[in-house]
């Protein structure tokens, strides 16, 4: 609503109109707008946006992909035996080869990959979750519950992996891979937790942190939605490093005879090429190409901690796009010698 306020404080002439000032009020100003949790994950999951860690995710999705539809990609059975066809090298038949009974050497590759896949993210998926609930919480408590959780992380962090699964496993005649995963990775969380653990307790001495406690702001909520967004770069670098060593795991301890060798997975292929002396007659289509999967889904999971680590640090970070500030105007980043353009239009004046 408009006002119109006379001006009768200043003294005028006689002949002077009088002026009229308008008083328009103001419009109030919005409050921002408070990011929702949704918006807080997306941007908590943008580590995964670098060229590093968008490499390694396809990388691992094509592996993925090969352990869910392995029955429709593998040409035979992976127990298939062909007399005619021992130690074959690869051909129009077996593009991998054969071993020493014919069973096709790719369709082993290819079944055996969903064995490393399964125990790999389930045993993440188990050590993942036992970290934040560890980790978390004694980082938020105080007194004698943190302290607690603390020392549970300690013990865990020193027990012997291999020796236990060893010992576990000797227990049952065919331990199926999925008490191998459930093993490794009860004893895979502790390193995790102990990151989450550092991260929060700074982040319980935030502003927004001792504002939701101030609201009354049940636990619960707190830590969901307030301090797991903060914390999922941490998570997704502890579940990535939980993979490796998961995969690592099951790969040994097959290649040295814990696992039975009737379940397929990559080492127990290259235990089977080391008892019938593939490595010693040069049989490389038996072994290579395990050793490769095992490399490869290595260096993807790898690209994508790196991408994790290049998100979260902060040095890394401006140094990361700094170079391709540089690449794109044409600069070589390795140039330790500043490039110093001169103008060549212009004539020196004697």
């Amino acid at each position: 609503m408009n006002t119109i306020a006379n001006d009768t404080t200043a003294q005028r002439p006689a002949s002077t109109p009088a002026t009229a000032t308008v008083l328009t009020p103001a419009a109030p100003a919005k409050a921002p707008k408070k990011p929702s949790f949704w918006s807080k994950l997306g941007a908590a999951f943008a580590m995964f946006r670098n060229k590093k860690s968008i490499t390694g995710l396809s990388i691992l999705g094509f592996f993925v992909l090969v352990a869910i539809f392995a029955d429709v990609l593998a040409p035979y059975s992976p127990t298939k035996v062909d007399n005619t066809a021992r130690f074959q090298p690869p051909s129009a038949e077996h593009w991998l080869g054969t071993t020493h009974i014919g069973e096709d050497v790719l369709s082993q590759v290819i079944h055996g990959t969903r064995g490393v896949i399964v125990v790999g993210f389930l045993a993440a998926i188990i050590a993942t979750v036992i970290a934040i609930i560890v980790g978390v919480l004694s980082g938020y408590l105080r007194g004698w519950r943190s302290e607690g959780l603390s020392a549970l992380t300690n013990v865990f962090l020193v027990i012997p992996g291999i020796p236990l699964i060893i010992i576990v496993a000797s227990m049952f005649e065919d331990p199926p891979l999925i008490l191998v995963a459930g093993v490794l990775g009860l004893i895979g969380w502790a390193w995790g937790a102990r990151v989450l653990r550092a991260q929060t307790m700074s982040l319980r001495s935030r502003d927004f942190v001792q504002a939701a406690k101030a609201n009354g702001e049940p636990l619960r909520r707190i830590i969901t939605v307030e301090m797991l967004p903060n914390l999922m770069a941490l998570i997704a670098a502890s579940f990535v490093g939980t993979v490796t060593a998961a995969i690592i795991g099951l790969t040994t301890l097959s290649y040295i005879g814990i696992i039975p060798v009737t379940t397929y997975n990559w080492g127990t292929i290259l235990n089977w090429a080391s008892a019938q002396g593939a490595f010693r007659q040069g049989q490389w289509w038996w072994f290579l190409p395990p050793g490769l999967c095992i490399a490869a889904i290595g260096v993807a999971l790898s690209l994508i901690n790196f991408g994790i680590d290049e998100y979260v640090n902060p040095r890394l970070r401006s140094a990361g796009e700094r170079a391709r500030a540089m690449k794109k105007k044409g600069m070589n980043v390795n140039d330790t010698v500043t490039v110093v353009r001169t103008n060549t239009n212009t004539q020196e004046t004697p």
